[in-house]
């Protein structure tokens, strides 16, 4: 480990409280509700019934309204959905609903213009606007490129002055994975291409005196999601460009997996000050979408005071890659920090530690036939004991952390750690041989303490914050530590206090159910930082939760940043008009014989819509093709088309099977 600088401590920024980047947008009206500027973030959602369902589409709309959604999408994949949505919008108005709606386009040009003329905004995808995918590499000369971008015009320009005629705002959405085969063959699967995909319609509508646009820049990898916008911002500030932006996470999933995940992705660039809309997308019904985004955008409902009494500019001009201050730390005990995967914390100190089962919750299995504990996929790594001692003999592969005083007191130390706040440390006489826990703070750095620090081989920091939006804080910290030239692991610990998460318990479709806000705010604190790479562990306090929902919470933040795989991950579509099957019962059929296949990505799509682009990060999916349906896939690769649904799970797994990756799931004993 490299020793402290005093020195480079001088001028160094460490009293971070803000966000690293911010972007003030131009607004934009969509029927009356405006987005964008320094109002507040929109919430939306998407219609899952057949957009030919007039009175279906109605009443689902106005159930998603109710929860709390200001603008509607419904998918038009041809002409006659595109008029349908007349009738639609007439029946909502009749019934005093004034929500805008947006078309969802796909393919069809031709029902985006009928569409521009009907609903308040219109969304394209400029993967396939214009273009047909069929994964071919292209070699083009600038020339030829050129008269690419010349045919793309003559196909977009008609929607364009449909739009500005009309006053139809329009979202230009771009998908990790269903980008055009002429991007792919210059850019490549990337948030370059993906930017790029953007820019070219924008240019386009710049071109033709057309600025109500929305952008977006979706992936269900949470990671090339953040780094796609980001290279947005950066692109747009170069460009003079300042267009809202709509942000989401495609195909996130359900339940815990699909609020985490759309909270590291959705949460991280609300911390960076970018989002103006926000839509979940949850394998779920739409109207139960409408309280995650509420719940996040919440802890942002007063960036308009921050905007305004902080005087920031309209653009800011920023570099928001944070890649070049990537922090490495050193292995301490051959257990945490380098390349090893994250590490997990959870604090048992106020549980009953007189019964072993006690630690089921923690991910061990207890057989009081031999004495002996099991391991999960999901057991964590430290307990935090404080000054509480167990009567039972902890597994010999658990580590425990006590209070430095509790520790000094203790006769076997073996797998036992101390835990110290910076002065103990610096005063203690005696310290462990093998791993040392320091409480840290970013505002530390600059305290008589930090000066008096005596760096050593054994050091790990568990780093704090005191504030609710503590992540710029914490980020902070890491590029000081990098500065100084110490590198040592650093636990990332953040704390939740009961008042703040006390709402009804069990009631999704309220904002503050606590469960639900807890998954996304620490989705947000801690997976903002881990996408970075920034992290040897984590540790959630959180009073009120228990310790088998703060367990699997912990997990599920390790795996939606692909720090830590312990399970299969589904990319599910949230379902759409299009949707061929019931989504849900099918996710949760997949899920219910392929869940120990830990690491397999399995996409589950309900059209071809969201099928080989869409579902660029997955391993096999399993994609509607027709009613009764489904085309199976390995990667982008259609293996198996038009397979009967009552045998395509087993297909699935036969395909599984012959790429040798399937394993027998474990008999309980």
């Amino acid at each position: 480990m490299k020793s402290k600088d005093k020195s480079a401590l001088k001028g160094i920024y460490c009293n971070s409280r803000t966000a690293y980047s911010r972007f003030l947008t131009r607004e934009v009206s969509i029927g009356g509700i405006p987005m964008g500027g320094a109002n507040p973030i929109r919430i939306q959602s998407m219609t899952t019934v057949d957009t030919m369902d007039t009175l279906g589409s109605i009443e689902q709309t106005i159930k998603m309204v109710d929860a709390g959604c200001e603008y509607v999408r419904i998918t038009a994949p041809s002409i006659k959905e595109a008029e349908n949505l007349g009738e639609i919008k007439k029946g909502l108005r009749a019934r005093g609903y004034q929500v805008p709606l947006v078309a969802d386009i796909h393919f069809t040009p031709n029902a985006a213009e009928v569409a521009a003329r009907i609903v308040e905004k219109v969304r394209i995808n400029p993967g396939n606007y214009a273009d047909k995918k069929k994964f071919d590499q292209i070699e083009y000369t600038d020339a030829s490129y050129q008269a690419e971008l010349e045919r793309i015009y003559q196909k977009f320009a008609p929607l364009v002055k449909i739009c500005k005629e009309y006053g139809t705002v329009m979202r230009i959405g771009t998908n990790h994975g269903s980008l055009s085969d002429r991007i792919m063959s210059r850019y490549g699967d990337t948030p370059d291409g993906m930017v790029e995909s953007a820019l070219e319609f924008i240019r386009i509508c710049e071109l033709l005196d057309y600025r109500d646009l929305v952008i977006s820049m979706k992936s269900s990898n949470p990671q090339v999601m953040v780094e796609a916008y980001r290279l947005l911002v950066e692109k747009m500030v170069a460009e003079d460009m300042n267009y809202p932006l709509h942000l989401g996470v495609t195909e996130a999933g359900d339940g815990e997996d699909g609020r985490i995940k759309s909270a590291v992705g959705i949460g991280t660039l609300l911390e960076d000050g970018l989002g103006d809309t926000i839509r979940v997308s949850l394998t779920e019904e739409p109207e139960k979408e409408a309280p995650v985004a509420i719940a996040l955008a919440n802890r942002y409902k007063n960036r308009k005071e921050y905007i305004q009494t902080n005087h920031i500019p309209e653009i800011v001009t920023i570099n928001p890659s944070i890649e070049p201050s990537r922090y490495e730390s050193d292995e301490v005990n051959a257990f945490i920090g380098g390349t090893l995967v994250p590490r997990v914390t959870v604090d048992i100190s106020k549980e009953n530690l007189k019964d072993p089962y006690i630690l089921q919750a923690a991910g061990y299995r207890y057989d009081a036939l031999l004495d002996k504990f099991h391991m999960g996929e999901q057991s964590v790594d430290f307990v935090f004991l404080g000054d509480a001692l167990p009567s039972f003999t902890m597994p010999g592969n658990l580590k425990q952390l006590y209070h430095y005083k509790t520790w000094l007191q203790l006769k076997d130390r073996s797998n036992i750690h101390p835990v110290y706040t910076l002065h103990e440390f610096n005063e203690a006489d005696e310290k462990d041989p093998s791993m040392n826990l320091v409480y840290i703070s970013n505002d530390d750095l600059l305290t008589d303490q930090w000066a008096d620090l005596v760096v050593n081989p054994t050091l790990v920091f568990i780093l704090t914050t005191d504030h609710i939006n503590g992540m710029a804080e914490q980020r902070q910290f890491f590029l000081n530590l990098k500065e100084i030239g110490i590198s040592a692991p650093v636990i990332i610990k953040n704390s939740y206090p009961v008042e703040a998460f006390s709402g009804p318990r069990g009631d999704l479709m309220n904002p503050e159910e606590p469960l639900s806000k807890l998954q996304l705010y620490a989705g947000t604190d801690f997976g903002g930082l881990l996408i970075e790479g920034l992290g040897s562990g984590i540790w959630i306090n959180s009073p009120s939760t228990s310790i088998e929902n703060l367990v699997s919470i912990s997990f599920g933040i390790l795996q939606a940043t692909r720090s830590r795989i312990s399970k299969t991950e589904y990319i599910s579509c949230p379902s759409c008009g299009r949707t061929l099957f019931d989504l849900q019962e099918t996710t949760q059929m997949i899920r219910g014989r392929t869940s120990h296949l830990k690491g397999l990505k399995i996409g589950i799509m309900g059209c071809i819509v969201n099928g080989p682009g869409e579902m660029a990060d997955a391993d096999y999916g399993y994609v509607g093709a027709g009613p009764n349906k489904i085309t199976l896939y390995r990667g982008k690769q259609v293996v198996k088309k038009n397979v009967a649904s009552s045998h395509a799970l087993d297909e699935l797994i036969d395909i599984i099977k012959s790429d040798g990756l399937w394993i027998d799931e474990p008999q309980s004993e």
